[in-house]
């Protein structure tokens, strides 16, 4: 093969842009020992008969135990299992050690709560220039509706899905137009807020709790025995700000207490905070029902980021405050 000019590192980069998902892949080496490590470059061959294939560096320490095995298993990693990936990526530690296995077809180590797992038995493998090119036949499979973790550009990701078609929240055949538009973040970070916790206004409704009574509860569920300043600090991002008078009411209704300038949750306040943050996960476990979990993970990864970016200084609010 003729010698290229090609830079390395740069041609490594431009690789990297193609999304892949995250595999480990484990066999046992001829004594017997479990062994495993992450690889993105799984791929499938043929349908019939049922292929796959990955490759490993010819330097790595593995290579004498998958290039004797004749099975292994291919685990396409959740978006869970990040650490485990981080775990089986490394060198120098047991990366079993703690982790319950299923039996397999063959003896090869079968890892759990995956997307899904292949099963393989070595088919051929080839000479790939800097590494070796397995190619095995898959003997059996699962999979779980758990969304896969991704790769790209060096590092790790999340899938979303994406329409065929546009998405426009207007009917409309011809917009308005006009510089405000749907597709402004403002507006559907705004509009997708005020629809999802919409429900929850009317239980705040039947309780005679405002929004000041509920930003005032929901930190005190976190953060309990603060004064109203620091009260104020942790929702100060809301542009609201909760005054004596807020809080007098939530004394008068026996949702706190108040002792030396300092607000703890009774027991009616702690069950009044519950019954919140029980019904938000039930409006959020019907977002997942209905975008799906990867979206939902995916959003608030973003959000996150999106947090992170804008954080004006607000302080730490489930930072342990002892």
């Amino acid at each position: 093969m003729q010698q290229s000019n090609i830079d390395p590192k740069a041609l490594r980069n431009a690789l990297g842009t193609f999304t892949t998902g995250v595999t480990i892949i484990t066999t046992r080496d001829g004594e017997g020992q479990a062994v495993g490590l992450t690889a993105n470059s799984f791929n499938s061959v043929s349908l019939d008969p049922p292929l796959v294939l990955w490759s490993l560096a010819k330097t790595a320490l593995s290579v004498p135990a998958f290039t004797s095995a004749t099975h292994w298993n291919v685990h396409v990693l959740s978006s869970a299992q990040q650490e485990l990936s981080n775990r089986f990526a490394s060198k120098g530690e047991d990366k079993f050690s703690g982790l319950e296995l299923d039996k397999g077809v063959s003896d090869a180590p079968l890892l759990q709560q995956c997307t899904a797992r292949f099963q393989c038995r070595t088919a051929f493998t080839h000479d790939g220039g800097d590494h070796i090119i397995f190619i095995g036949e898959v003997i059996a499979f699962d999979q779980q509706d758990l969304p896969p973790l991704a790769f790209q550009s060096g590092q790790y990701a999340v899938t979303a899905k994406k329409p065929w078609q546009e998405l426009k929240l207007s009917s409309a055949s011809e917009a308005l137009e006009c510089s405000y538009s749907e597709d402004l973040l403002g507006y559907l970070l705004g509009r997708a807020h005020f629809q999802m916790l919409g429900r929850m206004q009317k239980t705040l409704k039947e309780q005679s709790i405002t929004a000041m009574h509920f930003f005032a509860l929901s930190v005190l569920a976190i953060q309990d025995d603060i004064g109203l300043n620091e009260i104020n600090a942790h929702v100060d991002y809301t542009g609201q700000k909760i005054e004596t008078q807020h809080m007098d009411e939530l004394v008068k209704q026996g949702a706190v207490r108040e002792i030396d300038g300092r607000y703890v949750l009774t027991e009616n306040g702690h069950q009044a905070a519950l019954l919140h943050i029980s019904e938000a996960k039930v409006i959020e476990q019907e977002m997942v029902s209905q975008l799906g979990e990867g979206d939902v993970m995916a959003l608030k990864v973003i959000l996150k980021r999106l947090i992170q970016q804008t954080d004006p200084g607000l302080p730490d609010l489930w930072a342990n405050a002892s």
